[in-house]
């Protein structure tokens, strides 16, 4: 139910950043379905998974930080270049994943991944944040982070997936 509610509210979320590009109630409401993701997942621990949630979860994610930074992009205050880097990354590995996924393979999550998804959610809080939103080296400094984090676990992903596709003859 939380990764619906998350769904739900992103366009709301994405219109404001590109109307208002800042403001305390965008805030609010971009650190409330960001960080409800942990919420998300300390309930999905303790109650079990679900199939939809395994799918939802993710998605919402890259519905989410993409759809952050694109807007914030359209807004005119990211560089389109990172934030395409970051889209290809994704593009990359959701293939990667859906390829090992009909092998019957499930590459999860690594820590770098959770912390890219972490600094994408940052970098554009740190857009809409009133107190930081003019300070933009801050943001661009976390966004470019971001991009190498997530070029990082892409490498972790492929090398993670063909050992495991090697191993197990799935090839």
């Amino acid at each position: 139910m939380v990764t619906i509610i998350r769904l739900l509210l992103a366009p709301f979320v994405l219109w404001l950043i590109l109307e208002q590009g800042s403001g305390w109630l965008l805030f609010a409401l971009w650190v409330a379905i960001t960080a409800s993701d942990s919420l998300d997942g300390w309930l999905a621990r303790r109650q079990g998974t679900t199939r939809s949630g395994a799918f939802l979860d993710p998605l919402a994610d890259k519905v989410l930080a993409l759809g952050g930074l694109w807007a914030v992009v359209l807004a005119g205050r990211f560089w389109w270049l990172p934030v395409a880097l970051v889209t290809a990354r994704e593009l990359l590995i959701s293939g990667f994943r859906s390829y090992w996924g009909r092998r019957g393979l499930a590459v999860p999550a690594s820590r770098a991944a959770k912390f890219k998804t972490f600094l994408q959610f940052s970098s554009v809080s740190l857009v809409v944040w009133p107190w930081t939103t003019g300070i933009t080296w801050m943001a661009d400094t976390v966004l470019w982070l971001a991009v190498l984090v997530a070029w990082v676990s892409a490498v972790q992903y492929v090398v993670a997936g063909s050992r495991a596709t090697s191993t197990t003859g799935a090839a």
